[in-house]
Parts: structure tokens; sequence; C-alpha cells
């Protein structure tokens, strides 16, 4: 798995997300209250781009008139015709043995381990590193 710097953490603030090419992918990348999440950004159904859709969350009932609203901003519908997709595991709201989107593994990481990776030797010089980066798996 080869893995990719895409954004600083101040670059993707609560309840916002972002579209990045990786290796040739659109991948959505989203920031849900501090949890972040990364998505294919193409609708199994009819390639919409879904990373383009409406963040919903669930109307669940366990009886009828009795409604309790959860999962807020965990499900992304598409844009399109409204498939509804779990943007924690990619599976499809309706079907989700059958149908889901690729998710990918999204880790954040204090920028001084990002400069500490390599097998190069060079002159080394003090550097503080200040910001946290968003690193997607692919």
């Amino acid at each position: 798995m080869s893995r990719h710097v895409v954004a600083t953490v101040n670059q993707l603030p609560p309840g916002e997300r972002m579209l990045v090419t990786v290796g040739g992918r659109e991948i959505g990348i989203f920031n849900i209250s501090g949890e972040y999440f990364a998505v294919g950004n193409r609708c199994p159904h009819n390639g919409a781009s879904l990373c383009k859709g409406r963040i919903v969350g669930l109307v669940e009932a366990s009886e009828p008139g009795s409604y309790q609203f959860s999962r807020r901003g965990e499900i992304l519908r598409c844009p399109w015709h409204g498939w509804e997709f779990d943007l924690r595991t990619g599976k499809s709201w309706c079907e989700p043995d059958r149908t889901r989107v690729r998710s990918y593994d999204l880790k954040i990481e204090p920028g001084e381990t990002l400069a500490a990776e390599g097998t190069l030797v060079a002159e080394t010089f003090p550097v503080s590193i200040e910001k946290q980066y968003v690193v997607v798996e692919v």
C-alpha cells in the first residue's frame, strides 16, 4: 500500500469535505465531527460524482410513530438518484451485501513522523513541524 499526504488538518475543518486525486483515482475526504473518512468519488449505480452529494443521517423507528435520528453526518447520498452509502464502511444502506463504494484507510499523523521516514541519509538540521496532515492509504 502506498501512502499519500493529501492535506493538513487545518485545510479540512469539521463538517467539510475535499476531493483529491491519488494515483489517478478521485477520492472524497470527509471530516465528520473530527473523524476522517475517505471514499471513492464514483457512485457504483450510474457513475455520479458521489462525493458532491448530501451528507445525512438516519431516521430509525422502533415502532410506528416513534422516530429517532441517528448517525448524523455519516451517510453520503448520491446527487443523481439518492443512493445512500455509509461513510464508515462504504456499504450501500439499501443493499449492504451487494453494493458498496470503495473506502480507504485514512490516518492523521504529525508532521515529524512523516519527515523521519525513508532510507536516504543526508545532512540534517533542526526543524519544528507544527501541523498535522491527512494521509490516505491506497
